[in-house]
């Protein structure tokens, strides 16, 4: 796994750094859109109502429209202006006991890593929301966006579950409950009797998502088999294989090197090649000044 956030709960006066992990993933079998005529994948751009002309991302910018129709565009600096938590800090508000919490008000999951030499401060913490049996509630701040969340313990390791805010849960009436007489006694019993034969202790790994494992079987076979609805990847080119007789012209070019004295362990590579003929003109240049002034040295001593 790798963290989505670091940064630190702020318990008290005890500072707990922290790394922030996704708890959850998604294993649903992922698919995207083709042209059912030829199999083209689809693809889709920012286009602009006004010019038709596509947008980059770095151009877009944000609009609220109020429910009379007024447009209000705001840019990233007007967002940077709006209160918020501390980026890299995990306050924690309050102790609560975690059945006061509605489960409905529960989000998303993230473990918590330690992110310290010591994690003393870390176990602390930990150790006692399992002692007093509560989970703390905390401000999270994940990419500009500030939630309530709860902090609890599972297995030893501090999990965080962002929630919504109160007024984020829709308010339920239905009419066709208005009225409705109440169960009879022995009506109550019969369905308490049912639920005691139904009853045991959960077990998460007896539930299996019958839909993703007949859909990942459909396909396996599909291209197992070889059906129409198959279209093959491209078979990676693998490198071509050398003739016999290349072989056996670079065995006779480096025979050839060694018998007049320059062979080495391998034929040097183009670069390198041309490199050492750099290296081999520029010794010559000195070479020939010096045998056109040694004549000349020559003669005046013979003068």
């Amino acid at each position: 796994m790798r963290s989505i956030w670091k940064g630190s709960i702020a318990f008290g006066l005890v500072n707990v750094p922290v790394k922030v992990y996704t708890a959850t993933e998604d294993h649903d079998i992922k698919f995207h859109q083709v042209h059912a005529a030829d199999g083209g994948r689809i693809r889709y751009e920012r286009l602009c109502t006004i010019d038709g002309q596509p947008v980059q991302y770095a151009d877009i910018d944000k609009a609220y429209e109020s429910p009379d129709g007024d447009r209000v565009i705001l840019t990233d600096e007007d967002f940077s202006k709006l209160p918020a938590a501390e980026k890299h800090e995990i306050p924690v508000l309050q102790f609560v006991p975690s059945e006061q919490i509605d489960p409905i008000l529960y989000d998303k999951s993230y473990y918590l890593e330690p992110d310290s030499t010591t994690p003393k401060a870390y176990v602390l913490l930990a150790k006692t929301l399992e002692q007093v049996d509560r989970v703390a509630l905390v401000h999270f701040t994940l990419r500009q966006k500030t939630r309530l969340a709860a902090l609890r313990v599972r297995e030893g390791v501090l999990v965080l579950q962002t929630m919504l805010w109160p007024d984020e849960v829709r308010a339920v009436a239905f009419d066709k409950l208005d009225g409705v007489p109440e169960p009879k006694s022995q009506e109550l019993k019969m369905a308490e009797t049912l639920v005691d034969t139904l009853s045991d202790d959960f077990d998460p790994t007896l539930y299996v998502d019958e839909y993703q494992a007949e859909l990942k079987k459909m396909l396996d076979e599909a291209i197992a088999s070889g059906s129409s609805k198959v279209t093959r990847a491209p078979e990676a080119a693998s490198a071509p294989e050398m003739d016999a007789e290349v072989v056996d012209l670079v065995a006779a070019l480096q025979r050839s090197l060694e018998a007049s004295g320059r062979g080495g362990s391998a034929p040097a590579s183009p670069k390198k090649a041309t490199k050492a003929a750099k290296t081999t003109k520029a010794a010559a240049k000195p070479a020939k000044k010096a045998a056109k002034k040694a004549p000349a040295k020559q003669a005046r001593k013979g003068a």
